[in-house]
């Protein structure tokens, strides 16, 4: 149980990857005897380190070194495959690995309590650091997510890797799929997710090594890399900002962050985060890319875990610009002396996966919508549909509506609509010459992605505030705040949205998308002079609002203390087609307290996540 007083909103913090698209084959499983799990095959694992040393970059502005270590897993014989799943939110989280017997897949269940949550293995790397006089300066374990930016060990290695980009964080995730490639390595660097370290400039020797519980597990040798590290200290006032920052990206910490979405801005975005702990397996998008808007500027400090901006699957939907830790300090002061130096366009050049970058945060490409309106009459045939579900709210608070008007409170969270497939929601907009609105058009697809019917489905319509800048596709989903007789007390005026893959909810359902293309709001959601728009729901993913605004948060300036339910509704007004409008709602239970200006909210566990 959580209980948050009034404070303003901290900014969201983005993870997470985009990259080519491309619909991941789920084997069948089955399940295993103690017997066959001793003679089924699984990957040969090793820890390698990439060099025998690394410079690292203490900026004197930034809260320490990020240790990027260059150490990685890789996997030979097979891929290395886990699944992490729940039933329910009732159920603990299952972990299983994916091993072969006489060539057939095959679930391994791994022992109970190996994982919590879904945002990888935890206390899989064991790090020390020792300086040059054999003192011992640090000691840690961090987790490891397996989707972590990786690449191939041997060219005749499979050309690209089939698994996700990152390891999701979204509290009510339900299913994840990791893994390491045959032939693969995966940087066993935790990210912007682990903790900074303060170490002086000079001389180190680092050791990393893997838990034994995971070597046992996996049957890694006990072999630690060794790397020795130079810590360098800069000051982004050498020489000018500029050139330091560039010398420092070359050399520093730059290939394994995120991006900073729609820092880019400068102003709000109604997304809030989503998923992913990770960076890209390829070059070249974060989901991160939200980059792209207007200048870049220094990105801030990460959000509190209270704004409902903890890291997940993709950058989401949220009303404030983001600035997490997640791209290296380096390359965030070179983006910024950049956009200062030669305009936002040059900036924009500058930021995203090119050689020896790898940080997730260039842009996807825009998807693409029909050449023209649908023709005929419409139809709705018997063919596989989405099936939208909401997740509980969390990221629960009570916000001052970034407005500062005394006496005013408002509750804010972040809400997440999903689909369960096992088809893509796919909707395009189209608009007749000089009308403001786009005519909206659901599509329905068969067995072998044949477009077989269409039918109307409202409309799309420019939002051209700050922080929007996008079409918006209207009715998608609503907010309301019942009452504990369940009877309807606020709505959120939310209803219209820009569909963005920015959570992997379950990519074990079957016909998910592990590598969706519009997880990025700068190419998903068209541009003013746009005649025409497709926005995409894939299997497998969802997309994360953040409700803080005033008018998308619940005003509870006059709302009586109390117990109430926060209510997420898919599809309220029933235009999409669905497979089931029976699972579209999800409450999520809250307590109001406190004196008006003053005003509390305590969040109860939702069964066994007690996240708010």
């Amino acid at each position: 149980m959580t209980t948050t007083r009034t404070n303003r909103l901290g900014r969201p913090l983005l993870a997470g990857t985009t990259a080519v698209a491309a619909m991941a084959v789920t084997a069948g499983f089955m399940a295993v005897s103690p017997e066959q799990a001793k003679a089924a095959t699984g990957p040969r694992l090793s820890l390698v380190a990439a060099t025998g040393s690394v410079t690292l970059t203490s900026w004197k502005e930034d809260p320490g070194v990020y240790l990027d270590l260059g150490t990685y897993l890789t996997a030979e014989g097979t891929p290395l495959e886990l699944k992490a799943t729940r039933k329910s939110y009732k159920d603990p989280v299952v972990l299983t690995q994916t091993v072969y017997e006489g060539g057939k897949a095959k679930a391994k269940v791994l022992p109970q309590g190996t994982v919590k949550d879904f945002s990888g293995l935890p206390g899989f790397a064991e790090i020390t650091l020792t300086d040059k006089a054999g003192k011992k300066v640090l000691s840690r374990a961090e987790s490891f997510c397996p989707n972590n930016a990786s690449g191939r060990i041997r060219p005749d290695a499979p050309a690209t890797s089939k698994y996700p980009e990152s390891c999701p964080t979204n509290p009510f995730t339900l299913g994840s799929v990791w893994g390491v490639e045959k032939g693969w390595a995966s940087n066993t660097y935790a990210g912007s997710y682990t903790q900074p370290v303060k170490l002086a400039a000079g001389t180190y020797t680092a050791r990393v090594g893997v838990a034994k519980k995971y070597r046992d597990l996996f049957g890694i040798a006990d072999k630690p890399a060794t790397v020795k590290v130079t810590v360098q200290e800069r000051s982004w006032e050498e020489g000018n900002g500029a050139g330091a920052a560039r010398s420092a990206a070359a050399g520093g910490h730059a290939g394994h962050g995120t991006a900073e979405g729609h820092a880019g801005n400068g102003t709000a975005d109604e997304h809030g985060t989503a998923g992913g702990h990770g960076t890209a397996h390829r070059a070249p998008a974060a989901h991160a890319g939200h980059a792209g808007h207007g200048p870049v500027k220094p990105a801030q400090a990460g959000a509190p875990e209270t704004s409902g901006a903890t890291p997940s699957y993709n950058a989401g939907h949220g009303p404030l610009k983001a600035a997490p830790p997640a791209l290296p300090w380096a390359l965030k002061k070179q983006q910024a002396a950049l956009a200062g130096a030669r305009g936002a366009d040059a900036a924009g050049a500058r930021t995203g996966d090119t050689t020896g970058q790898t940080d997730g945060s260039r842009k996807a490409p825009a998807l693409v919508p029909a050449a023209k309106r649908p023709t005929g009459k419409a139809s709705v045939p018997d063919v596989p549909k989405p099936d939208l579900r909401s997740l509980p709210a969390y990221g629960i608070t009570i916000s001052d509506g970034a407005e500062n008007v005394p006496g005013k409170d408002y509750l804010a969270f972040s809400a997440n609509v999903w689909n369960a497939g096992p088809a893509q929601l796919v909707v395009d907009g189209f608009r007749s010459p000089g009308k403001a609105k786009m005519d909206a058009y659901q599509y329905f697809y068969d067995a072998k992605g044949k477009q077989v019917g269409y039918t109307p489905t409202g409309t799309m319509e420019w939002d051209p505030r700050p922080g929007h800048v996008h079409w918006h596709f209207t009715d998608f989903a609503s907010y309301r705040l019942l009452k504990a007789d369940k009877k309807e007390a606020v709505r959120s005026g939310k209803e219209a949205f820009c569909l963005a893959n920015t959570d992997a909810v379950d990519y074990t359902v079957k016909n998910a998308n592990w590598h969706p293309y519009n997880t990025d709001l700068a190419t998903a959601c068209g541009q003013e002079n746009s005649i025409s728009v497709r926005e995409v729901l894939d299997v497998g993913s969802g997309d994360t609002y953040t409700q803080d605004l005033p008018g998308q948060s619940f005003d509870i300036t006059d709302v009586p203390n109390g117990t109430y339910y926060i209510q997420v509704l898919a599809n309220p007004a029933k235009r999409l087609k669905e497979t089931n409008l029976d699972n579209n709602s999800a409450l999520r239970k809250v307590v109001l307290g406190g004196k008006p200006g003053q005003r509390t909210v305590t969040v109860p566990a939702h069964d066994l996540v007690n996240a708010n």
